[in-house]
């Protein structure tokens, strides 16, 4: 759907967002990062972006959509992380450059941010998305300990804690214990309209059958995401509605520290793909997920532990007026729970989702609502100027 437009700010601040992956990398984390720079940068702020050279195709720094991105040097990975070793020398430098330090959580950089923003008298603000939860194995263990113990000195450091909603935040060891700096700030969403025939242009490309439904997914392929829930959901639904088919968006094939859960589901996934019922698209570009929802009649959100804290696609779908079943894990439930626009189910249930979907199917008009409203608290530029306010608040205290 179309902007809501944007507003510049009364005064302009100078922004230093920090966080481990930013793009080419797409994560929800990056997608939320990405949409309050640019948001930042069209109200006439200076932001710059300090994250990891993780991919060498791309340039060490860089001018985008107003946003200056710096890439520090990569000298090795540890599981997911990366190991940078000028990204101290370049702390210092950014941080003092800068009025405001935002930093995205979980990240093992974070406390020395926060602590050089307090001895330069910047603001330290942090961005809690999800919790961190390692595969099982004793060196992730150790990883998740020495993370979740950064987290906690950064979040004793920084001035103020953003979370998604309340609702995820009631519910989590870590931010539980900092209820006195904790700011629910809602999500930025945000999706340019679909160009003309594009939504019946990416039904003819991608849609193997007549008659559907069609079950969109829409996320990276990572065990907490709980792929394996909707392929046993499947079955169900296909005897109901033999021409079903779920189409899969996001990335699926080398996933980092995702290979045995794919290659695990793999000869499942086969099947359904070889019948038809299973299609994987990759990574789209916004345009491209602008004409993918429209093609939906619901979208699937059955992820399994605080790892996932909202689920954006949930409000992009419903910008579409693509209702959704998420799992009832706190904060990924609330979408559905404030707009009606579907149904919540209890965590790791795949008859619960089957039976959710079809209800929906039977009934879909009694799942839709006006895109317009559900569409204003999510807007990059309502969110950004939600910070603003926070900012000032900070500044004032």
């Amino acid at each position: 759907m179309p902007g809501l437009g944007y507003n510049r700010s009364n005064y302009s601040m100078k922004l230093l967002t920090v966080l481990t992956y930013y793009r080419p990398h797409t994560s929800g984390l990056t997608i939320y990062a990405e949409r309050l720079a640019e948001a930042f940068a069209r109200r006439g702020h200076q932001v710059t972006i300090l994250t990891s050279h993780f991919d060498k195709s791309t340039p060490r720094e860089e001018m985008r959509n107003g946003v200056r991105i710096v890439r520090a040097p990569v000298a090795f990975r540890i599981s997911k992380g990366v190991i940078m070793p000028t990204f101290g020398w370049l702390a210092w430098k950014y941080v003092a450059e800068n009025d405001v330090v935002q930093m995205h959580l979980p990240q093992f950089d974070a406390p020395g941010f926060a602590a050089r923003a307090r001895l330069m008298g910047k603001l330290a603000i942090l961005t809690y998305h999800c919790d961190l939860l390692l595969p099982a194995g004793f060196f992730n263990r150790i990883v998740n300990g020495v993370v979740d113990f950064q987290n906690h000195m950064a979040a004793q450091l920084a001035h103020n804690v953003v979370t998604y909603t309340q609702d995820y935040a009631d519910h989590s060891p870590f931010l539980s214990r900092y209820t006195a700096k904790l700011t629910p700030i809602l999500p930025p969403v945000q999706l340019p309209p679909a160009a003309t025939g594009a939504v019946e242009a990416f039904g003819q490309t991608h849609l193997t059958r007549e008659r559907h439904p069609v079950i969109g997914m829409a996320t990276r392929f990572a065990a907490e995401k709980g792929v394996e829930i909707l392929l046993e959901a499947l079955p169900v639904i296909l005897k109901q509605y033999p021409q079903a088919q779920v189409l899969f968006a996001g990335q699926h094939l080398n996933v980092m520290g995702e290979q045995g859960y794919f290659s695990r589901l793999a000869p499942i996934i086969k099947k359904q793909e070889e019948t038809g019922h299973w299609t994987f698209l990759g990574n789209l570009n916004p345009q491209q997920m602008a004409a993918y929802y429209p093609n939906l009649d619901v979208l699937v959100v059955p992820s399994l532990n605080s790892t996932e804290a909202f689920g954006l696609v949930q409000i992009e779908a419903m910008l579409n007026n693509t209702p959704c079943v998420a799992s009832a894990l706190p904060g990924v439930r609330r979408p559905v729970q404030m707009t009606g626009m579907g149904k919540v189910t209890p965590i790791g249930d795949a008859a619960a989702l089957a039976e959710a979907i079809l209800q929906i199917l039977a009934e879909p008009g009694k799942y839709r609502r006006d895109p317009c409203q559900i569409a204003l608290p999510y807007d990059p530029d309502h969110v950004a100027a939600e910070y603003e306010k926070l900012f000032e608040k900070l500044k004032k205290s």
